[in-house]
């Protein structure tokens, strides 16, 4: 099989499909990694997304389709013979082993001779910052330094790609942000291809430079993050991605505006089809009040939580239920059963072609 990469493109995946016996684990998927990208692998559990991230690394191979790695098919190759670092959420740091010997152990794996190890450890140490921390073990160190060894460790062979398994599942949520901020630093420095699996809608928004976003074992939306967030492709993506709620709607012959179960109508944005239609609300550009001229309805509160300086609102309606409005702390002051009016500016609104 000829390459089929280019000089920009470090990886691409050719079709590639999984099955075990009559199950689809992954259906087939292609797609292309630049060189330098941050590609973050985003979904649910199930989704498929660690399936792929296997597939590329090696711990599984594909049933059909090929996997090309800077030219070169890899498809049938072991972990070991593909140039690519790997970082897990567990660490799997070697316990009796220094920093310094943890980041050096692939190295000597690779027999490289000592004097460039060393220049190398030292490189590295540098760029996750634990040069102070260089003979400690992992036991002295906490979550966040033990992930940072562990981020050393698999660039120390200055991988093709970096490959990340939810590297922060086990870290409490104020470490996570300061390892976010880490990882979003250290691709910056070096420029490696990072790719990335999380199930963490957030994470996957600070990191990434394009994000894939997996269900049912396939990838329904790849993009880039802002783009992904503003103009969702599928209900899915709306409402897993921009956290939106989805309602039914149509837009009749007379270009009227409607919600399913909703008497009311309003004029249709200029260039939308009379058609049926997914209309996706964000928490965050939801307005209590009516505005003119755009889609309100009118329901009550079922709950509102605190969260800080905000306040997320629950509202049933007769059109939908569970709608969820974000509200500033200062705006505090509604009680369950209370009835409000909603409204959404047509601005930000999502609306998607309803498949039949």
């Amino acid at each position: 099989m000829a390459a089929i990469t280019n000089d920009d493109q470090v990886l691409v995946l050719d079709g590639v499909a999984k099955q075990y016996g009559g199950l689809a684990a992954l259906a087939p998927t292609s797609f292309s990694v630049q060189r330098g990208e941050f590609l973050t692998l985003l979904g649910p559990s199930g989704s498929g997304k660690s399936t792929l991230l296997k597939l590329i690394a090696g711990f599984e191979s594909p049933s059909s389709g090929g996997i090309w790695l800077r030219s070169r098919d890899i498809s049938g190759l072991s972990p070991a013979q593909r140039q690519l670092g790997m970082v897990f959420q567990s660490y799997s740091l070697f316990p009796h082993l220094t920093v310094a010997k943890n980041i050096e152990y692939g190295l000597k794996r690779r027999k490289w001779p000592s004097h460039r190890r060393r220049a190398r450890v030292a490189e590295i140490l540098a760029i996750v910052k634990l040069e102070h921390r260089a003979q400690a073990v992992p036991a002295e160190l906490s979550g966040g330094q033990q992930q940072r060894v562990a981020v050393g460790r698999a660039l120390a062979c200055d991988p093709d790609v970096l490959l990340m398994d939810e590297p922060l599942g086990a870290l409490d949520r104020t470490l996570r942000l300061e390892m976010e901020s880490e990882i979003k630093r250290i691709h910056g420095e070096l420029g490696t291809t990072f790719i990335y699996v999380t199930h963490d809608q957030q994470e996957a928004m600070h990191l990434s430079t394009r994000i894939a976003i997996m269900n049912n074992s396939q990838v329904v939306a790849l993009g880039r993050p802002d783009d992904l967030f503003r103009n969702p492709p599928n209900a899915f993506t709306a409402e897993f991605f921009s956290d939106a709620t989805t309602v039914p709607a149509e837009i009749d012959s007379e270009k009227r505006f409607r919600l399913e179960n909703d008497t009311q109508d309003w004029e249709a944005p200029v260039g939308m089809s009379p058609g049926r239609y997914i209309f996706g609300i964000r928490p965050r550009v939801a307005r209590l009040g009516i505005i003119e001229g755009a889609p309100s309805l009118r329901g009550r509160v079922r709950s509102s939580m605190l969260f800080g300086d905000e306040v997320r609102l629950l509202i049933d309606s007769d059109t939908v239920k569970g709608l969820r409005v974000i509200i500033p702390t200062r705006a505090n002051g509604f009680s369950p059963g209370e009835r409000v009016d909603v409204s959404i500016p047509w601005e930000d609104a999502i609306l998607l072609p309803r498949q039949t």
